[in-house]
C-alpha cells in the first residue's frame, strides 16, 4: 500500500515542485522512501527541519515516515489545519482515508473521503479512493492485496496496551458529543460506563497504542488540538 501511494504521490507532484520553490522539495526523499530507504530519510529529517523550520512540506514528510498510524494521522490533521492550501494537503487527507480503510473502519473512511471530495474536489486522490471502494466489492486485485498487507501491519495496533481517556461526563449527551467530534476527524473512539462513588460516568476513550511513548505523543496533540485534559490509561486485562 505504501509503495502504491508513494508512486502516485510522486506522479502527482513531479510538476508542482518548481511552483513551490520557497518550500523544501521533498520529492527526492519520497523517491528514497519508495526505494526502501526510509531510514536514510529519517536520519536527515531532523537536520532538514532545523535548517527549514517553516517548511510545511517537511511536516508532511514526517507524517509519511511515522510508522504508528494514529500518530501519523494526528500529524496529517495538524498539517491540514495549518496549511490547507499546501499542495500536499489532499494527499494528507488521502493518507488518513487509506489508514482507516486498511483497518476495515469503512464508515470512518467514508467520512474522510467525503471531507476529501468537499475540500479538494479536483484532487486525483478522489478517483483512487473511489477505486478502492469499488475494489472492495470485487475479487482480490493487486490493489486489494496491497490493502491487505497494510491491514496486516496496522492490525497490530488493535492489540493495544494503552489508550487515552479523553473525557468523563455525567451526561451521556456530552460524552457522545465529544466522541462524535473526535470520530469526525478520523480518530477511533469508544465510550464506556464507569461507576465512581455511586455516580455513573460516561467515559470517552481515544486511540490504541502499544507503548506509553506513542500514547504520550498522541496525548499532547490531542489535548492541544481539542483543549482537553486527557490522560493515559493502561488497558484492563480481561
Amino acid at each position: 500500500m505504501k509503495q502504491f501511494f508513494i508512486a502516485a504521490l510522486l506522479f502527482s507532484f513531479s510538476f508542482t515542485s518548481i511552483a513551490y520553490c520557497q518550500e523544501v522539495d521533498i520529492v527526492p526523499y519520497l523517491k528514497q522512501i519508495e526505494k526502501g530507504e526510509s531510514n536514510k530519510v529519517k536520519e536527515i529529517l531532523p537536520k532538514l527541519k532545523k535548517e527549514n523550520p517553516k517548511s510545511a512540506n517537511l511536516i508532511f514528510l514526517e507524517g509519511v515516515l511515522t510508522e504508528n498510524g494514529q500518530e501519523a494521522i494526528s500529524i496529517y490533521q495538524n498539517f491540514m489545519e495549518k496549511y490547507p492550501n499546501n499542495s500536499y494537503a489532499d494527499a494528507a487527507l488521502y493518507r488518513i482515508y487509506s489508514y482507516y480503510y486498511a483497518l476495515g473502519f469503512y464508515d470512518t473512511a467514508g467520512k474522510v473521503l467525503k471531507n476529501l471530495t468537499d475540500k479538494y474536489p479536483d484532487s486525483p486522490y478522489i478517483k483512487m479512493a473511489l477505486s478502492q471502494e469499488e475494489a472492495r466489492q470485487e475479487e482480490e486485485t493487486p490493489l486489494m492485496k496491497d490493502l491487505k498487507d497494510e491491514q496486516a501491519k496496522v492490525n497490530n495496533e488493535l492489540n493495544y496496551k494503552f489508550t487515552i481517556q479523553a473525557g468523563a461526563f455525567v451526561k451521556i449527551e456530552n460524552a457522545q458529543g465529544l466522541k462524535n467530534e473526535l470520530e469526525s476527524e478520523g480518530i477511533p473512539c469508544e465510550m464506556k460506563e464507569k461507576n465512581v462513588g455511586g455516580t455513573t460516568f460516561h467515559v470517552v476513550y481515544a486511540g490504541k497504542f502499544q507503548n506509553r511513548n506513542e500514547a504520550e505523543k498522541f496525548l499532547q496533540q490531542l489535548n492541544s488540538r481539542y483543549n482537553l485534559n486527557g490522560r493515559i490509561i493502561e488497558k484492563e486485562n480481561n
